[in-house]
């Protein structure tokens, strides 16, 4: 990026900050009818969760261990960061004068002071003194940010208890986080955290910290395809078996990425915007043309909900704010707001585009942290950028295959046709294996005209953050397209094979992606005495997307590839004959065709529902014969 295309940057000095926004950001101050419509879409949006949290409040002044904490619809315990509503409550109370909002915003005060409050000014993460604290920075910000903005409609007495309160946690913060302590998304997110609480609190110690992570943030982008990493423990720098880092997509765009924008462009840090205008770049190659988020092949996928991550903030800060340095960013913004809202019902995020047609509840966590940055887009209105979603998607236009070689994953697009194949090692914890999408599989398979028709689940679900996570209903079956076989009743398959290699080529309007996979079990061995190695090979053309499976070894054991095709209660299933299978879709139909014979994994015929992301399927699974070394799938959409 030419350093004259930051001139512009300098009028956002007021980001975030105890500088006053009147004044601010006036080049800014005139918006589209576009502009607008997106602006009644975030406010909409906001009072909508709001209410949705008031709903599920308890308020019950008998028993302080619930008293003014938001309930969970799905969970069996209180969230621990439910204060963080304090500042979408407060943004309410401000502009709309209504009391409901100002009580619930001193409510989750109250429970937070008498059940997560430490005496070292940390929060914890459930209500438990030796519980994980580092999540102590995102309520800080959150009261911060409902202070700064919002502060004049507390009394008196009020005001000053929290913002004592917030010079505590501040401190805590302040003498806790370095930038690679844990995950890189609390050290990044410390820097914009410390820079606000410092102007907040007139801290120059604060803001002086802040600085000094800012320069050393830098140093995690990786060199090829300019993605944050860090999202790896116990050791951020610790490389895979290939020489990759930990990078989280639903990490990096929700959480991270939007506080080191705010920061830089509050302080004017050139060499920081450069940095995160790149990987922004980078990171939104992956968003799908509906405003998804594809972290199928993220090494937190665990939490990944199709819209973003379960516990993270949202992605439109970030995005929005930097709209005027590339249009696309403020199309990604809108795009996601909208999948969010379609993601809503009864004031409350669920988890998934199929929750509701599967009748899953939702966890209450999603609202609460994702009504934050629209209350921030909303207290910068005067002061953003032209948004719209006028600007195409890179994935939208896309057409060809690219691979990014920091994350040994392949993204390609034909026609309407968008898909992801991952071959990635780099896995989030060294104990145990999370399995997001790797091993050749196809983490998203995507259709501009019926939309999501394949995403990857984790290879078996595990509640990897017991308090974040919800208990997956029913049978646990893998919506991640494999190859499987099953021997002395242990399952083998190449999404635990993490030495999987991929090329690609385009050549005559065909796309193909070409992976070698072995078939090993969660112990990482590999199969013995039938066919262990094979050849997966997507080939994608302008009218249809075709899945061949080979290999040159003599299969012993039954073995199959497994195509779970999401599609919601309701749509109906239409076994053409044998060796096809229609699903109708409002948009289309959806034909599957093989060479043999194809069958439903589970006998019932009822839908498969997986909490990441939040799918329901239609499990198709289809054998080699006896004597044969290849089959194919050819999918098609008319």
């Amino acid at each position: 990026m030419k350093r004259r295309n930051f001139i512009q940057l300098s009028t956002f000095a007021g980001i975030g900050l105890s500088l006053p926004i009147s004044g601010v950001f006036s080049a800014c101050s005139n918006h589209s009818e576009h502009s607008l419509e997106f602006k009644n879409l975030v406010s909409g949006l906001l009072k909508d969760w709001c209410d949705g949290m008031i709903k599920v409040q308890i308020n019950n002044p008998s028993n302080l261990e619930e008293h003014g904490a938001l309930g969970c619809p799905s969970c069996s315990h209180i969230h621990g960061r439910c204060m963080d509503a304090v500042y979408p409550f407060l943004y309410m109370a401000d502009v709309t004068a209504d009391k409901k909002y100002l009580e619930a915003a001193k409510l989750v005060m109250i429970w937070a002071e008498n059940n997560v409050s430490q005496d070292n000014g940390a929060w914890t993460v459930i209500p438990n003194p030796k519980s994980w604290k580092g999540i102590t920075i995102f309520g800080a910000i959150a009261l911060a940010e409902a202070l700064h903005y919002h502060g004049h409609v507390l009394d008196s007495q009020t005001r000053k208890q929290w913002t004592e309160r917030l010079a505590k946690a501040g401190q805590y913060i302040y003498d806790t986080f370095t930038i690679d302590f844990t995950n890189i998304n609390y050290g990044g997110t410390a820097i914009y955290g410390l820079d606000l609480i410092g102007g907040v609190l007139g801290n120059e110690e604060f803001k002086s910290k802040s600085k000094k992570m800012a320069q050393q943030v830098t140093g995690f982008f990786t060199t090829k395809d300019h993605l944050l990493f860090g999202e790896c423990k116990p050791d951020a720098g610790k490389l895979s078996a290939k020489g990759l880092h930990g990078v989280d997509l639903g990490y990096n765009v929700e959480e991270t990425l939007n506080s080191l924008v705010m920061y830089a462009l509050k302080n004017k840090d050139e060499k920081l915007l450069e940095v995160v205008t790149k990987s922004l770049e980078s990171h939104l190659e992956f968003m799908l043309p509906d405003g998804a988020w594809d972290n199928s092949w993220g090494n937190r996928m665990y939490k990944w909900s199709y819209w973003g991550s379960r516990t993270c903030d949202g992605s439109q800060p970030a995005f929005a704010m930097m709209a005027h340095i590339n249009p696309a960013f403020g199309t990604a913004a809108v795009k996601n707001t909208e999948l969010l809202k379609q993601c809503t019902s009864k004031g409350l995020i669920h988890g998934g585009p199929h929750y509701i047609s599967a009748g899953i509840p939702p966890c209450v966590h999603h609202t609460f942290a994702h009504a934050k940055p629209l209350a921030v887009l909303l207290d910068h209105w005067k002061h953003l950028p032209e948004i719209n979603k006028k600007a195409a998607l890179p994935r939208t236009v896309a057409d060809g295959v690219k691979h990014f070689k920091d994350i040994d994953v392949s993204v390609f697009a034909r026609g309407d046709w968008r898909g992801t194949v991952s071959t990635y090692d780099a896995e989030y914890h060294y104990k145990y294996d999370y399995r997001q999408a790797t091993g050749g599989s196809l983490g998203i398979l995507y259709h501009s005209k019926v939309g999501l028709l394949c995403a990857a689940s984790m290879a078996v679900y595990q509640m990897v953050e017991e308090y974040n996570q919800q208990p997956q209903p029913g049978e646990d079956i893998a919506l991640t397209p494999r190859i499987e076989t099953f021997k002395d009743d242990e399952w083998y398959t190449n999404l635990f094979d993490l030495t999987a290699s991929m090329e690609s080529n385009d050549q005559n309007g065909i796309i193909e992606v070409l992976s070698k996979v072995n078939l090993k079990n969660e112990a990482r061995e590999t199969v013995s005495e039938t066919a262990s190695t094979f050849q997966l090979k997507y080939s994608c053309a302008k009218d249809s997307l075709q899945i061949q499976v080979s290999t040159n070894q003599k299969i012993i054991e039954p073995t199959a590839f497994v195509l779970p095709i999401a599609s919601p209660s309701g749509e109906v299933v239409e076994l053409v004959d044998d060796n096809e299978i229609n699903i109708i879709k409002p948009e289309g139909v959806v034909s599957i065709k093989s060479n043999v014979p194809i069958k439903l994994k589970n006998i019932s015929g009822s839908r498969l529902f997986n909490m990441v992301p939040g799918i329901e399927a239609v499990p198709i699974e289809v054998f080699f014969e006896e004597d044969s070394n290849e089959l194919y799938l050819t999918i098609t959409v008319n």
